[in-house]
């Protein structure tokens, strides 16, 4: 007769294996060996199951931790570095122009002239900008005889004239327009009309010196003004008006402008210009009889009215990424305020050229 025995599960995981039976004959005497290693076997086949499981239950934790994760991709766009120089930050533009006339808001002021200027722009915000900047004018040929002593017949000598011009200002994009206040000095180390062997000296007229003497406007050697700005972009045309407050002869001026882009190429344009400006006690000359000693016209009797109309077409011609070459002709007709005052046509065609360097 054989006795049925019950063995349990070794580690008691029933889970991991079913209950097995042994058959041990009548007295119970049991093979020891055969059962030690029946037992071997076993053991080695429940190890390789926990290990199994040990395995199977680590690559589900591993998979749970980067679900929801996006793969990285092959080729990460690169990040932009932070600025680590000066001028990552700062945008800089260095100009230098020619104009055969000098012509500012309507009033002539000298020929063949050179401008040098350094402009920077400093961002504070992301729309708000601070702008800094500083230009030097001079002309190295300006043939000029005062109306007084040319039916004299003196020789043509010329006369100097230079400018120096510091301002700052702060801009602020607001998408549909940009608007502008800014602070402008002028230091004119000629006098405002500039000097010459005409002009008055410690003899009077004709001595040498300032073209204006102490006129208390074209006279002085310095002014200083407030300005506010606004341009709105429409497309390729472009509107700008502008008002200024001078503080040397608390005057006030008008202006307004309008330009439009013609794209010829990627690397060339062509952009008709309009302006045209409104002065209110803004430089007048009135009842100036020095003015009149220079430039032979009756004395004016205006104290406001419109300065000017100026129609310009320039060709910016893109050289490099950082140097665009820009070419010009305009053509300038003196209004109520400025036909008494310019020594030059009153209609009159100009030109010149300004190359500028973005840094």
């Amino acid at each position: 007769m054989f006795q049925k025995i019950i063995k349990q599960p070794q580690f008691g995981t029933g889970a991991a294996k079913q209950v097995e039976s042994v058959c041990l004959p009548a007295g119970g005497n049991l093979n020891t060996n055969k059962l030690n290693s029946t037992n071997i076997m076993k053991l080695n086949r429940l190890n390789s199951i926990m290990a199994k499981s040990v395995a199977t239950l680590a690559v589900c934790t591993a998979l749970n931790a980067t679900a929801g994760t996006a793969p990285a991709p092959k080729n990460p766009a690169p990040i932009e570095p932070a600025p680590t120089a000066l001028f990552d930050s700062i945008g800089a533009t260095l100009d230098v122009a020619y104009d055969s006339r000098y012509y500012f808001r309507g009033l002539w002021f000298a020929d063949n002239i050179v401008t040098t200027a350094l402009n920077l722009s400093i961002p504070v915000t992301d729309k708000l900008t601070w702008g800094v900047g500083a230009a030097y004018i001079s002309t190295f040929d300006t043939p000029f005889v005062a109306a007084a002593v040319a039916p004299l017949g003196s020789a043509d000598k010329g006369f100097d004239y230079s400018e120096l011009d510091l301002i700052t200002s702060l801009n602020y994009n607001a998408g549909w327009a940009k608007f502008g206040v800014q602070y402008q000095y002028y230091y004119y180390p000629d006098s405002y009309a500039g000097s010459s062997p005409y002009g008055v000296g410690p003899g009077g007229f004709g001595t040498g010196g300032p073209n204006a003497g102490n006129d208390p406007e074209f006279g002085i050697s310095g002014a200083h003004e407030l300005g506010f700005t606004m341009a709105i972009p429409l497309g390729a045309a472009n509107i700008y008006l502008g008002y200024y407050y001078d503080f040397q002869v608390g005057g006030s001026y008008f202006q307004a402008g309008a330009d439009y882009t013609f794209a010829v190429t990627d690397w060339m344009s062509i952009v008709p210009s309009l302006q045209a400006g409104y002065g209110l006690d803004y430089y007048t000359g009135n009842q100036s009889p020095v003015l009149t000693h220079l430039n032979g016209q009756p004395l004016n009797a205006n104290t406001s009215g419109f300065t000017h109309l100026l129609v310009s077409v320039a060709a910016p011609i893109k050289l490099t990424k950082s140097a665009t070459f820009t070419p010009y002709v305009a053509w300038n007709h003196s209004l109520d305020l400025r036909s008494s005052l310019n020594l030059t046509e009153h209609n009159e065609v100009f030109w010149g050229a300004r190359l500028s360097i973005a840094f």
